[in-house]
């Protein structure tokens, strides 16, 4: 199966940790790439954050990022304030402050940013697992409750078909939730799922479009990390926040 994207692609030549604004809201998104270092924010067991992870995102991004421990489910956390990283399991954060900047980790795994015109933003960890389960709708879902009505959103680098040999099992079962249109093959000819397609098609349920991606396939491009393709232990990052003036900050 070969699917063509009709959203606007992500321009490597600017690097990959350019800001994009996210449709008509007043939200970005970035990417965080190899060449940034990897993403290792969670705390340690005396609480405290990784100084040089924390110095290099906020030269991005000079907000503080809240992360969360991701788990592949479906819980979405509501961030009230700016923070740092978050010791609690869920896979989506949704944030109506205007100061926060909220952050998921990926090296395969789609990661999806997401923005309304009222000020509501969200960012969700979504590999096969958490799409079954129906994280991005809980997403889009909790965004809505806080008073978002259109919500646009942006897909950063995951694994692509060509490279994602999957399961046949496993393929049933996704394909029972987000429809055959997921079955694909990869370049060798085994049976692969089409991550990104699974996205949008789970978005499509909750009635919002993609419309913008930030970036390519994991496995083969060498500004991603991928677990799948190389083993890799560190992380990339998308990043959501509003556009808006913050005390103290330079972005």
């Amino acid at each position: 199966m070969t699917t063509t994207s009709t959203s606007r692609p992500f321009s490597s030549s600017s690097g990959p940790s350019r800001a994009v604004r996210i449709g008509g809201t007043d939200a970005q998104a970035l990417v965080t790439s190899s060449r940034d270092g990897g993403a290792r924010p969670w705390r340690d067991e005396d609480g405290a954050g990784d100084p040089d992870v924390e110095r290099r995102l906020r030269a991005l991004v000079d907000r503080p990022w809240t992360f969360v421990r991701q788990v592949h489910g479906d819980r979405v956390v509501v961030v009230e304030r700016p923070a740092g990283p978050l010791d609690e399991e869920a896979d989506a954060l949704v944030t109506a402050s205007p100061g926060a900047c909220v952050a998921v980790l990926g090296a395969d795994c789609a990661l999806v940013g997401l923005a309304s015109a009222e000020g509501v933003v969200g960012v969700a960890h979504a590999g096969w697992r958490g799409l079954v389960a129906g994280v991005l709708e809980r997403t889009v879902e909790t965004m809505r409750s806080l008073g978002a009505s259109e919500v646009e959103a942006v897909l950063g680098p995951c694994i692509h078909a060509e490279c994602y040999e999957f399961g046949r099992d496993e393929l049933d079962t996704v394909a029972a939730v987000l429809g055959d249109e997921v079955r694909a093959e990869t370049s060798s000819g085994r049976p692969a799922l089409d991550l990104p397609l699974g996205v949008r098609a789970s978005l499509a349920r909750a009635s919002v479009a993609v419309t913008a991606e930030l970036g390519g396939c994991t496995a083969c491009g060498a500004d991603w990390y991928s677990y799948r393709a190389r083993g890799d232990g560190s992380r990339h990052a998308l990043a959501v926040w509003r556009d808006v003036p913050v005390p103290g900050a330079r972005s």
